[in-house]
């Protein structure tokens, strides 16, 4: 299930900060500027909004950490997650398998970051598409998704990444004003 909040500055920070666990309170309190701090908590608050609605978990949740960095939730392994925030809207995934999200705010892009990041394929995809800044965003997104998926992050196969991974589902939502893009992806079960 995916939930996206886009409400950043909508809610109380100190009284998150006190409602959530000590663990993300020093994750969160480590960015500099308030944006970042509420980014942090409101993507913890989605995760526990989701582990109530859909597990019925009203505990704040503690994370365990795997060799690469990927968070797993360490009273309930086998309930899956996947966090992501950027300015304008945070995001949150859980599934019983595993799964992964991104979230990224649509700007503008350089020549440079689509030939250091994209396969020829997706680069014309780029350039034909209505909108080559929301094609490119969606086809980001669809990239870290998958990083967050397998937990192992961006690699040197990061042009060849969608190809490398034929049997992924993704779901991908622009905004309704376009300010953003947020992909989730998980694992097709059907042509495993």
């Amino acid at each position: 299930m995916l939930y996206i909040d886009e409400h950043i500055f909508d809610f109380d920070l100190t009284a998150a900060l006190d409602s959530i666990s000590g663990q993300r309170r020093s994750q969160a309190l480590r960015f500099r500027h308030e944006q970042g701090q509420r980014e942090c908590v409101l993507a913890y608050l989605l995760l526990k909004r989701a582990l109530k609605e859909e597990y019925g978990i009203d505990s704040n949740p503690l994370f365990g950490y795997g060799p690469h960095g990927k968070p797993f939730l360490i009273d309930h392994p086998g309930i899956h997650f996947s966090l992501s925030h950027c300015r304008e809207a945070v995001a949150c995934a859980v599934s019983s398998a595993p799964v992964g999200v991104d979230v990224e705010r649509v700007k503008e892009y350089r020549e440079s970051l689509i030939n250091y990041t994209m396969n020829s394929r997706e680069a014309e995809q780029i350039a034909t598409a209505e909108r080559p800044d929301i094609e490119f965003t969606r086809l980001w997104t669809m990239k870290e998704a998958v990083a967050k998926l397998s937990g192992t992050g961006i690699t040197n196969d990061i042009k060849d990444l969608l190809t490398l991974n034929p049997n992924i589902v993704f779901s991908t939502t622009v905004d309704p004003h376009q300010r953003y893009v947020c992909t989730m992806c998980r694992k097709d079960v059907v042509n495993r």
